[in-house]
């Protein structure tokens, strides 16, 4: 798979590259983000070496790694020590060469001495020839808490970080043309850009289809995995749960969390801290909201819901728990969307104007989907309708009464739904040069 919307990412690996010398990054993100698609198409045409390290003691790690390292003309000894490991992957070349370790974690986790080795390394202690070395992790809270500790004074030579998110909206549905515009937008209400998880999802059905057979149905791989993903690097899944499932559920704020869970503000703000930090849970003005789409879909339909997700068929559940409000959880992801391919026509020169920043703006008395500004202060701004089937001027006027609140300027304006527009607002376009009617199968 060529990933062309990864293209940043292997342009800084490039970077590193053609560096003179040799160096030492650090690369990171969650499990299915497509570390290893963009780590294959980095390493086409360069020589390099992989290795996927276990959980295992030091002794176990360089045992298994020698026994990998066994073919051909090598020779290492029953337990190796890491010179010998080093000896053989550095082999002479013309070229700079890439090692890439995967999950290093669990080397540096049992070896106190490894990150130390690899300096060496890289300073040309073992060889003479020029290597970049990647360090590959799925544990983003290690990397972002705990690595720098562990590692202590060797964290200073390491060369750089590369962290690497979830797809935007556009760029996952490069990636998956197959779905259509509504069921692209759905699934990326329920999945986000992680391509692994959309790998679980078919094209070709609907989406309650796809909820019944790849959520709800108890062998089906996505059924448990929100569990996973909370639990795979927080501790005390409990009380997390508990917070997750109070966000989702509208308490969204510190005072309400408070009177929600019964635990103290010191403590949440520690727990809201973490999942923050994990990429989890992010803080939009005094409110916290799920940022992980399908951690968010879980603790939305299938956590409050366990003892009907046990016992009642999927497509009772779906019709009973999930169908009544799916329509209003996917609207805060359409409108993700709608952005999303804003800043793909501001960077394709497609908008009237070039923009330099993309947000929302939300007040007391109401709220604004997408605000765009360029350099001369010149404003584009949106409102985004998924639930109703016809988007009006009234809509359009209440748009403009939150404008007025906000304070902003007003030079464009980009109306998107999933319904039709009625006749006043479509003839108001068509008066006005500036308003543009964007309809779902437009994005």
């Amino acid at each position: 798979m060529s990933l062309v919307t990864r293209a940043q990412e292997i342009k800084y690996l490039n970077v590193y590259y053609e560096r003179t010398g040799s160096q030492i990054i650090v690369m990171y993100g969650a499990k299915g983000i497509g570390k290893q698609a963009i780590i294959s198409d980095f390493l086409v045409d360069k020589p390099s070496y992989y290795y996927k390290a276990r959980p295992a003691s030091e002794r176990e790690q360089l045992y298994q790694w020698g026994k990998e390292l066994m073919s051909g003309t090598s020779r290492l000894p029953k337990y190796p020590e890491y010179a010998d490991i080093f000896a053989v992957i550095t082999d002479q070349s013309n070229l700079k060469k890439v090692i890439v370790i995967d999950e290093f974690q669990f080397i540096v986790k049992n070896s106190p001495t490894f990150i130390a080795k690899l300096v060496e390394l890289a300073h040309g202690q073992w060889k003479k020839s020029q290597i970049l070395i990647i360090l590959l992790s799925s544990q983003v809270s290690w990397i972002e808490n705990g690595m720098v500790s562990k590692i202590g004074q060797q964290a200073y030579e390491l060369s750089g970080f590369l962290k690497i998110k979830e797809l935007s909206f556009s760029d996952v549905l490069t990636m998956n043309q197959e779905f259509q515009m509504r069921n692209a937008i759905e699934t990326y209400a329920i999945l986000g850009g992680n391509l692994r998880m959309w790998q679980y999802f078919d094209a070709h059905l609907s989406v309650e289809e796809n909820i019944c057979t790849n959520i709800l149905a108890p062998q089906a791989f996505l059924h448990h995995h929100a569990e996973r993903v909370v639990a795979l690097e927080l501790r005390e899944t409990g009380i997390y749960n508990t917070i997750l499932a109070a966000i989702a559920e509208g308490h969204n704020k510190l005072n309400d969390l408070f009177l929600h869970t019964g635990f103290s503000r010191a403590k949440i703000s520690v727990y809201l801290k973490n999942l923050m930090e994990l990429g989890l849970v992010e803080k939009v003005l005094s409110y916290y909201r799920i940022t992980n789409h399908f951690v968010h879909f879980h603790f939305t339909y299938l956590y409050p819901n366990q003892s009907d997700l046990s016992r009642l068929p999927a497509i009772e559940f779906l019709r009973t728990h999930i169908l009544p409000t799916f329509k209003s959880y996917v609207a805060s992801y359409f409108k993700a969307a709608c952005i999303s391919r804003l800043e793909q026509w501001n960077r394709q020169k497609k908008l009237p104007l070039i923009f330099e920043k993309f947000g929302e703006w939300r007040g007391k008395d109401g709220a604004i989907d997408i605000i765009a500004s360029d350099a001369d202060g010149k404003n584009l701004i949106g409102l985004c309708n998924w639930e109703k089937p016809l988007m009006t001027h009234e809509d359009y006027e209440w748009l403009l009464f939150c404008v007025d609140k906000a304070e902003v300027s007003v030079d464009y304006i980009y109306l998107f739904s999933t319904g039709r527009f009625d006749e006043k607002l479509s003839l108001e376009a068509k008066v006005k040069q500036n308003i543009f009617l964007i309809g779902v199968d437009d994005l």
